[in-house]
């Protein structure tokens, strides 16, 4: 499953649900730690060096193969 990028969501094309969705991912990230002289930690400048969406599944009906990624507008009310 890819990640999803502005103006894309999922959407579970079994029971048509688009709102609550269970992501497995991996990230590997670069964080800068600094510590205070009492021992306090800080975590600064983070950077998000991969990314990898591992499984997404439907919160509402639990499909996890039914998943699709579509632009934010697709199916959107537009009364």
């Amino acid at each position: 499953m890819q990640s999803l990028e502005p103006g894309q969501q999922y959407r579970c094309s079994a029971c048509g649900g688009r709102t609550r969705f269970d992501v497995t991912r991996t990230i590997r990230r670069r964080d800068y730690y600094h510590f205070t002289v009492g021992g306090d930690l800080t975590i600064e400048d983070p950077q998000v060096l991969e990314e990898t969406v591992e499984r997404v599944s439907c919160r509402w009906c639990g499909h996890g193969n039914a998943i699709e990624v579509i632009g934010v507008m697709e199916g959107a009310n537009t009364d």
